[in-house]
């Protein structure tokens, strides 16, 4: 047996993967750059929810609140 059958098979293997997965992020890649060109105001939209502070948790009144349930009155 050839000692390098295990390393041939395995660059057989390995190639064809790496070819693929290379060219699925290249197709990928493409076409987010074409969406960027497409719509560039919602990059900017993007870029700025990131830097958005989050919505304060609404809080309950307090018990000196003006507002008073129409049956309570």
């Amino acid at each position: 047996m050839n000692p390098l059958a295990p390393l041939q098979f395995l660059f057989i293997v390995v190639t064809p993967l790496v070819l693929v997965a290379g060219a699925a992020i290249a197709l990928f890649a493409i076409g987010a750059l074409f969406d960027l060109l497409e719509h560039p105001d919602e990059l900017r939209s993007r870029i700025q929810a990131l830097f958005r502070q989050p919505v304060a948790a609404p809080k309950t009144p307090g018990k000196d609140h003006y507002y008073k349930p129409y049956w309570a009155r």
